[in-house]
């Protein structure tokens, strides 16, 4: 007997979606009101905001928003119809990815319509079935799905562990020798839960050792980290050693795209075998022109990066200084981790929004062990030093309820109210 196909998704609505009638609309699904920034409202209450990627401030620059609203005045949404390869492309894709190249110090890129869509694809189009992978466990969910597209063989090394990158590189080495294929070896210039920077300095040295290729995402390194907000590589002065690099718009340029950066050889191969962009409508000319003057602003505007690092030192120094502990993070992802279970954390989270007006993001099982509870902040340029001072009161009155167990007595006796 063949069993109904929903019958599964009836009975087991998955870690996550178990939570669902609790859930959606309040911790997940949430609607922030207003106008982007630190302060927005939420279920008519005014918040202040930890939880937008918007890490430059720039959703909201006067200039931003003007080229944003001549764009659309000029070009519409539409604009271009059809793929880069039939009927989309224009001179201002070429000017954003000429400048995107030089701002990261590649010979060449290529823009792609949204950064999870783009890493799957190129990940993709990089390796064939003889070809090794060897990638990070707690790489992001793009990476992960685009190696299950992969019909080689993946080896998977301990997060930022060298003894285990070394140990995979050794069976990945043994295992391409014998097929004839290469090693694609895959990191984060930051991992976006935990915020630490992917070793790539220690990856780049096994170079010496092991023949293989570095792809690096580096989605929250780009504009925050560097001398000049290229990223995590050049940070770790590792740049030219970053074989394919790739960032999403989603966090510094606070937009809709993404793109892919290497030599000229390897990006003249992906804009001809990248399915996701091949066969997809062009990237429209509101999102094409409006990076464009990001990336203007982000050159040119250091004052802007340099707030974003005294918000961020601010918030972790204040952090560590009461006695939380925010992990080894060593870039502006700002985690807190406390013990607790999954219902604790849900009225915790809704004491933090109702009572002390502090919106942020929650982390729970299965993005990190069972019993711990992660509240991940994300600090902006546009972000204040009054509003870091709130924050630290209101995460003392808090971690004093959870430890003397108030939210636990809240949760076994009641369903969180969030209406």
């Amino acid at each position: 007997m063949v069993k109904d196909l929903f019958e599964r998704i009836q009975d087991n609505k998955g870690p996550l979606g178990k939570w669902a009638s609790q859930a959606e609309g309040y911790y997940v699904f949430p609607k922030l009101e207003g106008e982007l920034g630190p302060r927005m409202t939420f279920h008519g209450k005014n918040i202040l905001n930890w939880s937008l990627n918007d890490y430059l401030g720039l959703a909201n620059h006067p200039e931003v928003r003007k080229a944003d609203t001549d764009a659309a005045a000029q070009f519409g949404a539409a604009y271009p119809m059809g793929a880069r390869m039939m009927s989309g492309h224009t001179t201002y894709h070429e000017q954003l990815e000429n400048e995107l190249a030089d701002f990261v110090m590649k010979e060449s890129a290529y823009l792609l319509n949204f950064g999870y869509q783009g890493m799957v694809s190129i990940i993709d189009a990089l390796v064939t079935k003889n070809d090794i992978i060897v990638y990070d466990v707690d790489s992001h969910a793009c990476i992960i799905d685009g190696v299950r597209l992969h019909m080689g063989k993946r080896f998977t090394y301990k997060h930022n562990d060298l003894e285990s990158m070394e140990k995979n590189l050794q069976r990945a080495t043994k295992m391409a020798e014998e097929t004839g294929g290469g090693i694609l070896f895959i990191t984060e210039g930051v991992f976006g839960m935990r915020g630490q920077q992917g070793k790539l300095k220690e990856i780049v040295a096994m170079k010496q050792k092991y023949n293989f290729r570095l792809l690096v995402d580096d989605a929250h390194g780009f504009g925050t980290l560097g001398k000049t907000g290229a990223g995590a590589g050049e940070e770790q002065g590792v740049q030219d050693d970053i074989d394919v690099y790739f960032s999403t718009f989603a966090k510094s340029m606070a937009n809709i795209g993404a793109f892919v950066a290497a030599d000229k050889s390897v990006i003249d191969y992906l804009k001809y075998n990248l399915r996701s962009q091949m066969f997809a409508k062009a990237l429209p000319m509101i999102q094409t022109i409006g990076s464009l003057k990001r990336l203007e602003l982000l050159r040119n505007s250091s004052s802007i990066k340099d707030k974003l690092w005294e918000n961020v030192n601010a918030l972790q120094n204040g952090l560590k200084e009461k006695g939380f502990n925010i992990g080894d993070t060593n870039t502006c992802i700002t985690p807190v981790y406390l013990e607790g279970s999954i219902p604790e954390a849900m009225v915790m989270v809704n004491d933090l929004r109702e009572n002390y007006g502090i919106f942020l993001s929650i982390v729970v099982y299965p993005v990190i062990p069972k019993g711990i509870i992660l509240l991940r902040m994300i600090p902006t340029a546009s972000h204040t030093l009054a509003d870091i001072d709130e924050t630290l009161t209101a995460f003392e009155a808090i971690r004093e309820k959870l430890v003397n167990g108030i939210y636990k007595e809240i949760a076994e006796r009641t369903t969180v109210d969030v209406s």
